[in-house]
């Protein structure tokens, strides 16, 4: 069993979501724990198969990683209403539980979405004035120092204006504490950047967003000017949001395999590529989702970071360190009273 831990630093790993699991997940933990000495990881899971994977490993024994052995796993396409409701001794329940008891500092999962939603909307429960978390993530743009956040990427598939709004305020503040944004911007993401453009729920959502001064709302953006740097925040449902994610990763990967192809069709080629290969990989390392791989569950009283289903175990690495940063930066603590005072405005 876990005790309160007197580390610095403790997150609380829900080892078995994902869809390679342990395979993936404890290596990161591992990774993880060798770069960061003030870090304690408690693996949630299997406690047989963490067992042997630690013992191959030779870290059986290490003081930075816990066990806390559970007897059930949320499977990647199991209903969230069933995750929740019979699996309340599975690795990701265990992990939210850690956080709420406070004996872990944030929870990292790679599992079923929606389960990780409803179990963590659950568990720790909204900031006030809150109706449902967002899953929230910094993006590349055209300027190299610049990042833009946008909310919601998969935990809501439908939002009304008033959810929509509330996401805006949190993109606010989240922009504004990470990146130290003066008045950061906000924009709806739409189809057009017209004000006649779009659904009334997102119209209703401009409207409040406009009401609002403390909100430096800037309008509508479309998806191709997402990383052109127009805006801090980029507000959409969660259906929209996945969407477009998985698109411009999906045109990323495919933009770099086009060239990697190119570049092998002949010996000059080979030859050029060579000689471009350490310009290449500077072009493509701010593309490369794996380091922004980690997107957080904003509006919890605790912080749930979410990682890729797919993630390799880079990936799942980042995922942790962007629960360290949270931690760090103390975010549910800091975000609290501008959440309620940026809410009640409205």
């Amino acid at each position: 069993m876990v005790e309160n831990i007197l580390n610095d630093l403790t997150i609380a790993l829900d080892v078995m979501g994902g869809d390679q699991g342990p395979l993936v997940t404890i290596p990161a933990a591992i990774l993880a724990v060798q770069k960061s000495s003030q870090l304690h990881l408690i693996l949630c899971g299997d406690e047989i198969l963490i067992r042997e994977i630690l013992v191959e490993k030779q870290l059986l024994s290490h003081p930075q990683l816990s066990i806390f052995a559970t007897t059930e796993v949320v499977t990647m396409d199991e209903k969230p209403s069933s995750a929740l409701r019979s699996k309340k001794n599975s690795s990701m329940r265990k992990a939210l539980d850690l956080v709420k008891e406070g004996k872990a500092q944030a929870c990292v999962s790679a599992g079923n979405t929606g389960a990780l939603f409803a179990t963590a909307h659950y568990v720790l429960k909204t900031l006030p004035g809150v109706e449902r978390p967002a899953l929230i993530s910094s993006l590349p743009t055209h300027d190299e120092m610049k990042h833009v956040f946008m909310l919601d990427l998969g935990a809501n598939v439908f939002c009304d204006s008033t959810i929509l709004y509330q996401f805006g305020v949190m993109g606010s503040v989240m922009a504004e504490e990470v990146e130290s944004i003066n008045k950061p911007r906000v924009a709806l993401l739409n189809m057009g950047e017209e004000d006649i453009k779009g659904s009334d729920h997102i119209k209703m959502a401009a409207t409040k967003l406009i009401e609002n001064e403390s909100i430096n709302y800037v309008g509508f953006i479309e998806g191709n000017d997402i990383f052109t740097n127009k805006a801090d925040v980029i507000v959409c449902d969660g259906f929209v949001g996945n969407v477009a994610l998985k698109t411009c990763e999906g045109v990323a990967k495919l933009v770099y395999e086009k060239l990697k192809y190119v570049f092998s069709q002949h010996l000059f080629a080979r030859f050029l590529g060579r000689i471009l290969s350490s310009s290449l990989k500077k072009l493509f390392k701010p593309l490369n989702p794996d380091q922004y791989n980690g997107a957080s569950l904003i509006g919890l009283r605790g912080i749930v970071i979410k990682s890729h289903g797919n993630a390799n175990v880079k990936a799942f690495y980042s995922a942790i360190f962007e629960a360290i940063k949270e931690v760090e930066r103390q975010m549910p603590i800091k975000i609290k009273n501008k959440l309620e005072q940026g809410l009640k405005e409205k």
